[in-house]
C-alpha cells in the first residue's frame, strides 16, 4: 500500500466537497473491498453480525458447492484456502480480531462436521491445511483476545486439536500443533 505523501494530502485538502465525493465514488466502484469497508464504517445498518453472516454464507457456499469431483482432497484444500481469504477480507473490512477467530472456528466446524474422512486420504494437503488453521486460530486467541474470552473458546478448540492429534498424520507435521488452548491459572 502506498503511503500518501504530504503533497498528496495538501492537494486533497484543496479539492471541493463535490470533487472529493466524485473521487471517492470512483474509488469504491473499482474496489469492492474498499466499498465494503466504507459501508461498514459509514452505514448504521451494516453491522459486525451482518458481516459475519455474509462471510460465513460465502464460506459455507465454498465447501458445499465448490467441493466436488474426482479429486475431493484437492477441491477441499482449495475451498479451505478461499475460506481463509474470505476470513482475512472480513478482518480487513471490520478490523475486528474476534471476528477472525469466530470465522476460523466456523470453517473448522464445517470441516470437522462433514469432511474428516478426507484426513485419511493418501494426500496430506487437506489435513495439513486444517491443522495449520487450527494452530493459527489457537495463536490468534492467545495473542489478540483478552484472557477472559479464552475460556469461551477452550472446549471447542481443544476438541479440534484433540481430533487432529488423534490422526497418525499429526506426527509428520512440519510445525507445532498445540495439544490444547492453555488457560492461565
Amino acid at each position: 500500500m502506498p503511503v500518501p505523501s504530504a503533497d498528496f494530502k495538501k492537494a486533497l485538502k484543496r479539492l471541493s466537497d463535490k470533487e472529493k465525493e466524485t473521487l471517492l465514488l470512483r474509488a469504491v466502484r473499482r474496489d469492492a473491498e474498499l466499498y465494503e469497508t466504507f459501508a461498514y464504517e459509514l452505514l448504521p445498518d451494516v453491522t459486525l453480525e451482518q458481516v459475519f453472516e455474509e462471510t460465513s454464507d460465502r464460506i459455507h457456499e465454498l465447501f458445499n458447492v465448490a467441493v466436488t469431483g474426482r479429486l475431493l482432497n484437492r477441491s477441499l484444500n482449495k475451498a479451505l484456502s478461499k475460506a481463509t481469504k474470505e476470513t482475512a477480507r472480513a478482518r480487513r473490512i471490520t478490523k475486528d480480531k474476534r471476528l477472525e477467530v469466530d470465522l476460523n472456528l466456523y470453517t473448522l466446524r464445517l470441516i470437522f462436521d462433514n469432511y474428516t474422512g478426507q484426513f485419511e486420504s493418501v494426500y496430506n494437503g487437506f489435513f495439513v491445511s486444517t491443522a495449520r488453521l487450527a494452530a493459527r486460530t489457537t495463536q490468534l486467541i492467545l495473542q489478540n483476545l483478552h484472557e477472559d474470552l479464552w475460556l469461551e473458546y477452550k472446549s471447542e478448540v481443544d476438541e479440534f486439536l484433540g481430533q487432529l492429534h488423534g490422526r497418525s498424520k499429526s506426527r509428520n507435521l512440519k510445525f507445532v500443533l498445540p495439544y490444547e488452548l492453555p488457560i492461565p491459572s
